[in-house]
């Protein structure tokens, strides 16, 4: 299954196929038609806390990465739920962070390949 990453900010493409977000809080200045979001799984990111201490912080990186994938090994409904709506054809995952190289986004779909 190949997982392909986009910001939520970034115009939708009609590659992109269904549009999934995968962040707890709805992207900031972004209106619903913008986003173009086709399902919005808040359960699949990181839990508040966890979220709030990383902070986007990249020398936290490697122990986010850590405790965000027990998180996952432990939310098998949402990742289940996930894994589904990839299965119905082309799809990509969306997030609004700044940083396209350390965000959960990324880890969810590492995550996905290895699981």
């Amino acid at each position: 299954m190949k997982v392909v990453l986009k910001r939520v900010y970034e115009a939708p493409a009609k590659t992109d196929g269904t549009r999934i977000l995968v962040d707890r809080l709805w992207p900031r200045g972004l209106s619903k038609d913008k986003a173009s979001v086709d399902l919005w799984l808040k359960e699949i990111a990181p839990s508040t806390e966890l979220r709030k201490w990383f902070g986007h912080d990249p020398e936290k990186w490697a122990e986010f990465q850590r405790r965000y994938r027990a998180e996952l090994k432990a939310n098998g409904d949402a990742v289940s739920e996930l894994r589904a709506a990839l299965a119905d054809g082309p799809a990509t995952l969306v997030y609004g962070a700044k940083d396209e190289a350390h965000n959960d986004a990324v880890v969810l779909a590492d995550y996905l390949a290895q699981v």
